[in-house]
């Protein structure tokens, strides 16, 4: 019996609720990426610009097989633009048997791995998940924990033992913060996260990502209202001085 190969096989047949993939350049990880959208995250971000990825049952189910041959179509143009895969959503460790298994696949394959997560549900991610993962976008909405649990409707400790877990894993993070202006610009919770990110060894850079109204149309269609219709988005003075302050703290910072 080829037990490698049977194990490759089971890992086909899993399936699981996704909501669409797309190609990315510069924003989802190194070079060009195949970005697959799982359905389903825990979380209410009042920014959110997906959300027709909240829950499972908006999904189609999908197997890993189904996946692996679209991801193959794009190979070589992936590979070649120095890129790879990346997990999204929605959150794809709401789904971690069948993240772990595109994972594992995509290793499998060769090619470079990601997953884009809130970190909020990183105790479902096994070791083994991890260890097929090379690199983490962790997404930290805010390092206040009363905005934070206002702005999404989750605890903010769960990420922060994430980020401290892939540090002792020597998984390489790529830290995402989306500036919303008069909720996650305080300089002094940004100070707070740039100190906790100093302190760690596995921070490759600090993704300032402006709010942007750009998911606004979602809403609509889905007769949902946008919560942050009327909020400002940031302008360039204050992305610099955001970005600022995490540079003075020793991290890359764009």
């Amino acid at each position: 019996m080829n037990t490698a190969t049977d194990r490759t096989t089971g890992l086909g047949r899993a399936t699981g609720r996704i909501h669409s993939w797309d190609l990315s350049t510069g924003v989802d990880g190194p070079g060009t990426r195949f970005v697959l959208f799982v359905n389903g995250c825990p979380l209410r971000c009042l920014y959110c610009a997906n959300p027709d990825t909240w829950h499972l049952r908006d999904g189609r189910e999908a197997t890993v097989d189904e996946v692996m041959a679209e991801i193959e179509k794009f190979r070589p143009f992936v590979t070649t633009a120095g890129g790879g895969v990346t997990i999204t959503g929605g959150e794809p460790l709401l789904q971690p048997a069948f993240t772990a298994a595109v994972l594992r696949r995509c290793k499998e394959a060769g090619l470079h791995t990601a997953l884009d997560t809130s970190g909020f549900l990183g105790a479902r991610a096994t070791d083994e998940l991890l260890t097929d993962t090379d690199l983490v976008l962790l997404d930290i909405k805010s390092f206040d924990v009363g905005t934070y649990r206002k702005l999404t409707g989750g605890d903010l400790g769960p990420t922060l033992s994430f980020a401290t877990r892939l540090d002792r894993l020597g998984v390489p993070m790529w830290i995402r913060y989306v500036l919303v202006p008069g909720w996650t610009d305080d300089p002094r919770a940004v100070e707070g996260l740039a100190r906790f990110l100093s302190g760690l060894g596995n921070v490759q850079r600090v993704d300032v990502l402006p709010f942007h109204k750009l998911g606004a149309g979602k809403y609509e269609a889905l007769g949902i209202p946008f919560p942050l219709r009327d909020n400002p988005v940031p302008d360039a003075a204050l992305v610099d001085r955001v970005r600022g302050q995490f540079r003075e703290h020793g991290l890359a910072a764009y």
